[in-house]
């Protein structure tokens, strides 16, 4: 029991209103010390849980960013703009996102988010390309441009990381199979991802665009 010293010294710290870095550092030290552990290995424990978890505080940073920019007219500037260009359709913007997100994925660039790029930008985009050919859309379709915009965002980075031979996922993928007893390496993981990724771009441009010839029929009917 001694070893859950540690949980003890962040609820007082937390309720004595203590500086709340300096209290969960000292619990870790201190578990650390009652579990057995020398101060070497200690630093060495606190300084991985750093390096793994340090893109958490630059994604939380962005939040109030993405914030502020929506509502100083973000979407509504990325909609304005997107109007003014005459061929764009919602089939084409999101074919293009698809295109771009997936090698970006594939040199495991990190562009892309749904918080970060879709619903400040490509979704605006791609509802605004719509409102200027048919002039005003039914909420339906909206939110059908809504749930596109979303899809492509998770094809593109489902389907194109695995194609770079250092992500998380081939490196899960070749852990498993050599326990498995199957001999392969990362470059073998993604010269098989990189066609599927291919056929998936295409697979996404066709529904996309197929979105586009049914809203036409729709609006031109009316």
């Amino acid at each position: 029991m001694i070893r859950l010293i540690g949980i003890v010294i962040v609820i007082v710290g937390f309720v004595l209103k203590w500086d709340t870095i300096a209290v969960v550092v000292v619990a870790g030290i201190t578990t650390g010390f009652v579990g057995g552990l020398s101060f070497n290995e200690i630093l060495a424990i606190l300084g991985e849980s750093f390096v793994t978890n340090r893109y958490m505080s630059v994604f939380l940073v962005t939040l109030p960013i993405i914030g502020i920019l929506e509502n100083n007219g973000l979407k509504e500037r990325a909609s304005t703009l997107i109007a003014e260009i005459k061929v764009a359709t919602s089939g084409k913007i999101l074919s293009i996102y698809m295109i771009t997100r997936t090698i970006a994925a594939m040199l495991s660039l990190r562009l892309g988010g749904h918080v970060q790029f879709i619903r400040p930008i490509v979704n605006p985009m791609a509802v605004g390309a719509a409102e200027a050919k048919y002039k005003n859309i039914d909420e339906e379709d909206e939110e059908n441009i809504k749930g596109l915009a979303a899809a492509v965002e998770n094809y593109g980075n489902f389907y194109g990381q695995n194609v770079f031979i250092a992500s998380g996922g081939v490196l899960l993928i070749v852990s498993t199979l050599n326990e498995l007893g199957y001999n392969v390496t990362p470059l073998d993981i993604s010269k098989a991802a990189l066609p599927i990724a291919i056929i998936a771009t295409i697979v996404v441009i066709i529904q996309v665009l197929m979105f586009d010839r049914k809203t036409d029929r729709k609006y031109q009917s009316k």
